[in-house]
């Protein structure tokens, strides 16, 4: 495990996925693209359309960072989201977030995200991601973290935060 990350804080846990938790994963998927769902067509093919994204989002990942972890995160042991974290030897990379729609907006993802910090900084190592130019909101949680743009283009903005001494030994 790598340090620092399975960490409980106010009842909140991230820990190893598990092959029983596929189930779970796949409909916190599906409940983050509510772009497909209004896609003017027959509901089969919707269905389709969702669950190839989700194959395909599976493989790209397994693809681009094979040495990422997968973890669930809990709340008072129920399941409300997922990190994909890759633990690389210059950078700890944040690939993907989710929270289940219940647990948006109330502060899951700033107690994730500073727990990822923490792990990031024991290994004095900067924490990497990319946000969608069209989520202004998590935008706005990664910078009041202390994340900064490095790069962009139209589409996202690649961040980064830097460990800073006070969070390495706390």
């Amino acid at each position: 495990m790598f340090p620092g990350l399975s960490q409980s804080l106010d009842n909140l846990r991230i820990r190893p996925a598990r092959p029983e938790d596929s189930g779970f994963v796949e409909a916190l998927y599906r409940s983050t693209r509510q772009d497909l769902l209004v896609v003017d067509a027959e509901a089969d093919f919707i269905e389709d359309l969702v669950g190839m994204q989700y194959r395909a989002q599976i493989t790209g990942y397994g693809e681009m960072f094979p040495d990422a972890m997968y973890f669930v995160v809990e709340c008072m042991s129920a399941p409300i989201g997922r990190v994909v974290v890759d633990f690389g030897s210059n950078e700890v990379h944040l690939v993907d977030i989710a929270l289940i729609p219940e647990a948006r907006g109330q502060g899951y993802g700033t107690q994730i995200l500073r727990i990822l910090q923490r792990a990031a900084a024991q290994t004095r190592a900067p924490l990497t991601l990319t946000v969608s130019r069209t989520n202004p909101r998590a935008r706005q949680v990664y910078l009041a973290l202390g994340f900064r743009v490095e790069q962009g283009d139209a589409m996202v903005e690649c961040m980064v935060w830097y460990p800073t001494s006070d969070l390495m030994h706390g």
